[in-house]
């Protein structure tokens, strides 16, 4: 049983991750159930093929995502029910937040069945970048070393994620599966926007993803060359503030604001682009986290200016993904001014055949099964 307060079709790297997750366990003979929340304005709803999705309706920000305690509260209280009065799984496998791996520790232990973290993130390095204060950092910082403490297995995205569980959870030893892109939906062929921007920022922008920065860049370099547009796509804590900059910039016909779009959406901008945005605040112990909307671009093959700190940076520079710079406005418009003029261009099937050995969703779906099934 998977629990998790997003699954497909919700745009988010979790969702595809969790979907390709499912997908690989009922192709291992395992029956597998979802239990997971209501996304809005859906009426229909294709689910994965032989999977049982079971879906709760739940309180969402005003973007309509899941994000906030409240929210939060709002799955979690009724999961422990679902689990509790359900029926049972010979295992759990549950998604962050840390509000549901306490809640599914706790059911756990009175059902008496074990469960599997997925590591996906650490949230308390997240909420102290949001600048949360002492007493929210310790107890989500509790909660989140009390998940993984109990787990029978934890699963890791990168290394840095494994070595961060490690330092909160002593004694426990991630399996690191990697991170994750469904190949067939980023893909190089496919339909493109009807309107494409040169420039796109596709994913989500919160504030340790500090992408006011990637606004600044982009107007300077729209002043530098007229013929140019660009695109943020997505949502999250900074957008008011990123749509409030380009309007002061004087550029709002040049520069779009999409909400967020189902992920086949999002695989036609990034397509439709020259080069794609991400970017991440250095220093403020968030620095081992890879912005996965990186990936999803390079999949496509269309290559990525990064602003952000290493190990992330050097990886985008030693295997030509496109160019990493330091979280610095003048680094980022210089590098997309080039990226944007080079000749030639970045080879796209290169970065394509990159993201098939490294990133591939269902080689991580793979070995995640593993860990899940094999007891």
């Amino acid at each position: 049983m998977i629990v998790s307060r997003i699954f497909s079709p919700e745009p988010a790297a979790a969702s595809l991750r969790l979907s390709a997750l499912a997908v690989r366990l009922r192709e291992r003979g395992a029956r597998v159930r979802v239990l997971t929340t209501r996304p809005p304005g859906r009426d229909s709803i294709s689910d994965p093929d032989g999977v049982e999705v079971r879906r709760w309706p739940v309180l969402r920000d005003r973007s309509g995502y899941v994000r906030g305690y409240l929210p939060y509260l709002s799955f979690d209280v009724p999961l422990a029910l679902r689990i509790l009065f359900g029926p049972r799984a010979d295992v759990y496998l549950c998604e962050p937040p840390p509000t549901t791996g306490l809640f599914t520790r706790l059911v756990c232990a009175v059902i008496r069945r074990p469960y599997v973290y997925y590591a996906a993130d650490i949230w308390s390095d997240a909420a102290q970048a949001t600048g949360a204060s002492g007493l929210i950092l310790g107890v989500v910082r509790w909660m989140e070393a009390f998940a993984l403490r109990g787990a029978r297995s934890v699963l890791a995205v990168t290394d840095g994620v494994s070595h961060r569980v490690a330092e909160l959870a002593p004694g426990v030893s991630p399996h690191v599966v990697g991170h994750g892109v469904d190949l067939d939906l980023f893909s190089p062929s496919g339909p493109t926007v009807r309107e494409p921007a040169d420039i796109v920022y596709v994913g989500s922008a919160s504030e340790w993803h500090g992408a006011e920065l990637a606004v600044r860049s982009v107007v300077e370099v729209l002043r530098r060359r007229p013929g140019l547009t660009a695109a943020f796509v997505g949502q999250g804590s900074s957008w008011e503030g990123m749509r409030a900059a380009a309007a002061e910039s004087g550029l709002s016909p040049r520069i779009r604001f999409v909400d967020t779009v189902p992920s086949p959406e999002a695989a036609a901008w990034l397509r439709g682009a020259r080069v794609s945005i991400a970017s991440l605040v250095p220093g403020q112990g968030y620095d081992f986290a890879v912005p996965t909307k990186l990936y999803a671009s390079v999949a496509v093959g269309t290559p990525v200016a990064y602003a952000g700190p290493n190990p992330v940076r050097s990886m985008v520079e030693q295997n030509g993904l496109g160019r990493g710079v330091a979280y610095d406005e003048t680094e980022l418009a210089d590098a997309l001014d080039e990226m944007l003029q080079a000749k030639p261009r970045v080879d796209a099937d290169r970065l394509v055949s990159w993201a098939q050995e490294h990133i591939s969703a269902s080689a991580v779906a793979g070995r995640s099964a593993d860990v899940v099934l094999g007891g």
